[in-house]
């Protein structure tokens, strides 16, 4: 089938396909039919019933490419996801008007993907207080500590903590060697990557040793007051209401508190109720915070892991 489309010029196609035509390589994972390109013709081996959708996604990444928006396999993930829920009004508004957010030590241009991550990053320009709430893979945790890391290189905060609850290592936490830090630790993980991307290794061992950044568990909040910081609250779903609580009244002044997590995925023990969601209710109607609310369309995985993940859920439910 040859869609009712042009590709005008030899950069377009070029942006279209991509490196090792990758980007039309997702066509083929996603949806099991080949699409190529041929004298500007682009050519997908299907039926009619997919023309309508085909001709919507092509004609949004022609147009991104025209405005020579480099395009990746996570951009085309994206387009084809937008497309099929029919919500790809605006696109070429979020790929033009992307705020630099952060440049990694390796020279990588960190800025929001989506609209939710763009209506997220927004937030935490704003609010001292902001939920990230939704599925892993979402960019809640990446994006908020790029913020921090940011902040703290502008010397708006002069120092970042990272913190989540100790719920995931049950009562396998008494067995293992060294005090309650070095036991979280890997736990902790997810966080030391993304500093490490933003900041290089060095620099984040050094800026740790001096007590600039701080990874730890949530115990090591209680009964701090913390000034002039940008804190984050990682996997929040497996705090207890009582620890919420705790967590939430640590915000001093010139502070920014950022609380991520996925409400549907708590791991606490029987009849222990999540105090990410008490907190989510308690602070409807206060102007100084802000939940954004991410869903599974922001959730960008190679193809093949999505394909995966849904024979899982098939089989589960």
């Amino acid at each position: 089938m040859k869609l009712n489309l042009k590709v005008k010029h030899i950069e377009t196609e070029k942006i279209l396909v991509g490196v090792e035509d990758r980007n039309l390589l997702v066509f083929k994972t996603h949806f099991g039919f080949d699409v190529s390109i041929f004298n500007g013709d682009i050519i997908v081996d299907t039926d009619e019933s997919k023309r309508e959708l085909l001709e919507q996604i092509f004609k949004t990444l022609i147009l991104l490419a025209e405005h020579k928006i480099l395009l990746t396999e996570r951009d085309v993930i994206y387009i084809i996801k937008m497309a099929e829920v029919d919500q790809l009004d605006n696109i070429l508004s979020l790929y033009k008007n992307q705020a630099k957010i952060l440049v990694t030590e390796s020279g990588k241009t960190i800025s929001a993907k989506t609209f939710n991550q763009r209506a997220y990053s927004e937030a935490l320009d704003k609010y001292p207080l902001v939920f990230g709430i939704g599925p892993a893979g979402t960019g809640k945790t990446y994006l908020a500590v790029a913020h921090a890391v940011s902040r703290l290189k502008k010397g708006l905060v002069k120092k970042v903590i990272l913190t989540r609850p100790a719920v995931e290592a049950g009562e396998s936490l008494g067995f293992l060697p060294g005090d309650l830090k070095e036991k979280v630790d890997p736990y902790l993980i997810p966080l030391y990557d993304a500093l490490y991307e933003f900041l290089g290794v060095k620099e984040t061992t050094l800026l740790m040793e001096k007590g600039v950044i701080e990874v730890a568990p949530l115990a090591y909040m209680r009964g701090r007051t913390l000034e002039n910081a940008f804190i984050i609250l990682d996997e929040a779903q497996n705090t207890t209401k009582s620890q919420m609580k705790m967590f939430l009244t640590r915000l001093g002044f010139s502070s920014y508190m950022v609380v991520t997590g996925d409400p549907s995925q708590v791991d606490l023990g029987y009849k222990k109720e999540s105090g990410l969601k008490d907190a989510i209710e308690l602070v409807k109607g206060i102007s100084e915070a802000k939940v954004i609310q991410f869903d599974k369309v922001d959730v960008i995985r190679h193809p093949l892991v999505q394909k995966i993940l849904e024979r899982y859920e098939a089989y589960e439910n």
